[in-house]
């Protein structure tokens, strides 16, 4: 194990310019440099905005990215953020001496409540650009509004809940008409629902807010100075129009779920965390006379959604009395509070400052912090400046917090982007659980680190954590790269050996069984890992030495299994005689190779299933190569082991077909042994004719000759048609056979002869039966009774033959009148023809001038001509074109002969002093050669008409376009 662990931290990647001190979390050493790669930003990023007001600010409001303030006593400015150079100005309109006391914008930046200090309200809609007063909100000092955040629009706001200074909870609705103008009353109603009561009686209502959760359920928070009311009930399905009326009404009777503080200094404010627009909060900070309480909301909870609370008291620098808090405002980590000088911002993990901002006394006393719920920036404002804060990337540190309260899940989720500070949290759980001897899940982490590999492994092994070892090889081991074939390598080959000497413990142990089987079915899937696969397979070498080291034949079999390697699982199971098994093997995989190798020691001991197993193969199996382990098992076997051999050789001959002549040789081999039955049924099977049959004819002449199988000796000679030696043989054997056999030459009649006067020979020499021999001549017609007689001893005596020689004379007398008959008809029939030919000397034909050739179709009279009895007329010419392409080839040579001897005969003499008389005589013979040569020449052209004769019948089946001029013929009609 240690050679491995050396070899190994030879072989893993290490990176010198990574030594960095991780003091600052106290972390191991890793590989991951802990610098700032990136520039860092402060979270909470101040802007002063680039405005200087006429007046004094009184109040500012923002929401969705409309912005409102009041300037002075009464001017109104509305910006929109996304136009800031477009900004609006609104007049309230009045001339008394009211003043703006509090201003409320909805979630959409589309209705705006002016509070005045007068106990009146305005409204102002972002469509339009009067400033309406709601009559009936008249009398009421207003402290607090929540927004309906589920049925507000831009044009109405649905029900929502007022808060006024003496502690009532109001129910109203503002709508206003499609146009822009508003109707009669835009406060549609304005109803009492609840008055919130302390102990020394009624208290301004300081903060509402509308939430709903799930099933219909509404949650509504409403402060006072000192106490956090809830009211929990369900709206009806489909009656949220009609308002919260309901909900107040269950606590009519007793207080509602309320949390209450001793301390306070005149007013509260609540702030809420929302992730996603349109989502309900996640989270709250309550500003109250001693401190902040802060936490998060659950909506599953049945009475009251604040869960997880925390109370941060107010630091000694903080004096209520003197520089109290004036609001708060909470963002996904942080709370911020905003006091007379500064601003200050604390962790919601933690609970410690880690921002503070103080503003210059040029700018004012700090009246107002508030936060856009929707694009979640920050605003401050005096009466002379307004300052706008971006909080950017709030969670880059949060991973480290919730470290070091060992929350590491929460660590991970916030750091799962910044493999540097992931592979930090990594380390810390690892040796937190380490610590805590939570060995498995250390093993887990430290596999995902990038701390040094033999560091880790010798921790595990110092503390004989072996099962946490192993995990944590097998987690590094999947960690790595594909290119990283020697790391791979080296912890396959350690995690083998691991696995085995654990497998080797607790195999001998009976109290641990559960854990053996499951650790055989964990080293079984790492064997088996499609991952490792090739790993295993490029070192099975080394891994057959681990297993045979161990002695572990079980999981080298099935490693071999895994490997495909067959060969030697097959191997192994005949080693110890387990042939069923390791047939069972080569069956299920079908390799062609081990069958034919293993077949010879198989078939040794279960001759009939290997059989079977062959015959389950089909033609996948070439029979030939199975033929040495047949023969080497039916040499020393006993018949009825050699009737496995004869199955399979049928199977591949009757089945498959199989064509192999040494597969037929074989088969006919072993039927001469066991079964001379099947052996001539399997010649004549396979018929007569010789070039169809699979088997040697002579090696099966010579090994019937030797097993003295003379039947089937017989058929082979009448295959081989060697017919003398088969009657020969089989008058041994039996004289019908040999008749059977003298018949077979049919076309070779002396040889026929022959063969019955053998047949008759061994009859009458051999046998000595007469009427046996009369019955042969009988048999045969072609032996006469003389042909036999010469077989006969002298002192037979002609009784015997008086029948057979009557009966040859009788024969004799019948062919004699036959030939005179025969003759006869000869001599009419010459009588005939003689008239026939006198009769067409005499026959003629005519020809009009206007006849044409039936085959130019010119006038037949400008050319020589022929003129056919069927009245068919053609040229010379034209008839030798028609005639010549047809005849035999012989023909073809004779007529170009007799053509050139025509010629020839028609060219005058060169001499000039010829005799008369030597020139008549010549002439004479030329004309008598002439006239010879064109009769030839006639009987070759005109023997018969082109049309009706038999040339026409047979150019039945030409083709009307040469094949040769096919292409040029099609082309032509293209």
């Amino acid at each position: 194990m240690a050679s491995i662990l050396d070899e190994y931290e030879d072989s893993l990647y290490r990176s010198a310019s990574v030594q960095q001190s991780r003091a600052s979390v106290g972390i191991p050493h890793s590989g991951y440099v802990n610098a700032r790669l990136e520039k860092e930003t402060p979270i909470f990023n101040k802007q002063r905005i680039d405005f200087t007001p006429p007046e004094k600010i009184n109040s500012l409001v923002v929401s969705s990215n409309q912005l409102c303030m009041s300037l002075g006593k009464d001017t109104l400015l509305r910006i929109d953020l996304g136009k800031p150079d477009e900004p609006n100005q609104v007049e309230l309109g009045r001339k008394d001496e009211a003043k703006v006391y509090k201003m409320f914008l909805d979630h959409t930046g589309s209705h705006l409540l002016i509070a005045l200090n007068t106990s009146e309200c305005l409204y102002l809609n972002r469509s339009v650009q009067k400033v309406r007063a709601l009559s009936r909100w008249k009398g009421h000092l207003i402290e607090s509004v929540g927004w309906n955040k589920f049925l507000g629009t831009e044009t109405n706001t649905g029900p929502i809940l007022v808060g006024t200074a003496q502690g009532q909870i109001y129910e109203a609705e503002i709508s206003v008409s499609e146009g822009g103008l508003f109707s009669t009353n835009p406060d549609q109603y304005f109803r009492q629902v609840y008055t919130l009561e302390q102990e020394s009686g009624s208290a301004p209502v300081c903060c509402l807010e509308i939430e709903r959760g799930m099933e219909g359920k509404f949650f509504i928070i409403a402060t006072t100075r000192k106490r956090l009311f809830q009211f929990v009930g369900k709206v009806p399905e489909g009656a949220e129009q009609q308002g919260f009326s309901s909900i107040f009404a269950m606590h009519a009777d007793h207080l509602p779920s309320f949390r209450e503080f001793p301390a306070s200094f005149g007013f509260s404010e609540i702030a809420f965390y929302t992730p996603k627009l349109r989502s309900n909060p996640r989270s709250f900070a309550w500003m109250m006379g001693n401190g902040v309480l802060y936490g998060t909301l659950d909506y599953s909870r049945p009475d009251s959604v604040l869960s997880d609370e925390h109370v941060w008291v107010y630091p000694s620098d903080i004096d209520v009395t003197v520089n109290k808090p004036i609001s708060i405002v909470l963002t996904q980590f942080h709370f911020l509070l905003l006091l007379p000088d500064r601003v200050m911002a604390v962790c919601t993990l933690n609970e410690q400052v880690v921002f503070q901002d103080l503003f210059l006394e040029k700018f004012g006393t700090l009246t107002r912090m508030i936060k856009d719920p929707v694009v979640q920036q920050i605003w401050i404002h005096t009466e002379k400046v307004v300052f706008r804060y971006h909080v950017q990337r709030e969670s880059r540190d949060v991973w480290k917090m919730y470290m070091n309260m060992n929350k590491f899940d929460l660590a991970k989720e916030y750091c799962k982007d910044r493999p540097e500070c992931l592979d930090i949290v990594l380390a810390k759980e690892a040796e937190h659980c380490f610590q805590n001897k939570r060995y498995l899940d250390s093993a887990k982490c430290y596999a995902l680190t990038q701390n040094y590999f033999e560091e880790i492994a010798l921790k595990f092994i110092e503390a004989k954590q072996e099962e946490a070892l192993m995990e944590f090889l097998i987690k590094k081991l999947n960690n790595l790269k594909h290119s990283e074939k020697t790391q791979t390598t080296l912890l396959t080959t350690w995690l083998t050996e691991l696995y085995l000497n654990w497998l080797g413990i607790l195999e001998g142990d009976p109290l641990q069984r559960n854990l053996y089987l499951d650790t055989r079915e964990k080293f079984r899937t790492f064997l088996s890992s499609p991952k490792n696969k090739d790993c295993l397979f490029n070192n099975r070498a080394s891994i057959y030495e681990l297993l045979a080291s161990h002695g572990d034949t079980e999981h080298m079999v099935y490693f071999a299994v895994i490997m495909q390697d067959y060969e030697r699982v097959v191997a192994h199971h005949c080693q110890h005689d387990e042939y069923d098994e390791a047939l069972n093997v080569l069956s299920r995989h079908r390799d062609e190779k081990l069958f034919y190798k293993f077949s010879p020691v198989l078939i040794q001991h279960i001759p009939k299933k290997v059989v079977d197993a062959w015959i389950s193969m089909g033609s996948r199996l070439d029979a030939r190569n199975l033929i040495p382990a047949l023969v080497n098992y039916s040499q020393s076997a006993s018949t009825q082991q050699i009737n496995e051999a004869i199955r399979y050789m049928e199977f591949c001959v009757y089945q498959l077909e199989e064509t192999q002549q040494a597969i037929h040789n074989y088969l006919l081999s072993l039927y001469a042994l066991c079964r001379p039955d099947s052996l001539l049924s399997y010649l004549e099977q396979a018929g007569t004719n010789p070039n169809r049959i699979h088997y040697d004819l002579k090696y099966a002449l010579r090994l019937c000759a030797e097993h003295g199988h003379h039947h089937a000796c017989v058929h082979i000679y009448k295959v081989m048609e060697l017919y003398e030696e088969a009657v020969d043989l089989a008058l041994q054997v039996d004289v019908d056979l040999a008749k059977s056999c003298a018949d077979l030459p049919e076309d070779d009649e002396e040889l026929r002869k022959k063969l019955w006067l053998k047949i008759a020979r061994h009859v009458v020499q051999e046998e000595k039966d007469v009427k046996k021999a009369m019955a042969c001549l009988s048999s045969c017609a072609l032996l006469k009774i003389e042909d036999v007689l010469p077989f006969f001893p002298d002192f037979v005596t002609i009784d015997h033959f008086k029948e057979a020689i009557c009966n040859s004379l009788e024969d004799y007398n019948k062919h004699i009148e036959e030939l005179k008959r025969e003759m006869e008809e000869a001599t009419q029939s010459a009588k005939r023809i003689r008239e026939d030919i006198q009769e067409m000397r005499n026959k003629y034909g005519s020809v009009e001038p206007q006849e044409k050739c039936a085959a130019c179709d010119f006038p037949l009279l400008n050319r020589p001509f022929y003129l056919f009895l069927c009245g068919h007329m053609f040229h010379y010419d034209c008839l030798l074109q028609a005639v010549f392409p047809n005849l035999p080839a012989y023909k073809q040579a004779k007529l170009e002969d007799l053509q050139k001897k025509l010629a020839a005969t028609s060219q005058p003499s060169k001499g000039h002093h010829r005799p008369k008389d030597a020139d008549t005589a010549s002439l004479g013979k030329g004309q008598q050669s002439r006239e010879q040569i064109k009769a030839d020449i006639d009987d070759i052209v005109a023997a018969e008409c082109v049309y009706c004769g038999e040339l026409m019948i047979r150019s039945i089946d030409k083709p009307f376009i040469d094949p040769q001029k096919y292409e040029e013929e099609m082309q032509s009609w293209l």
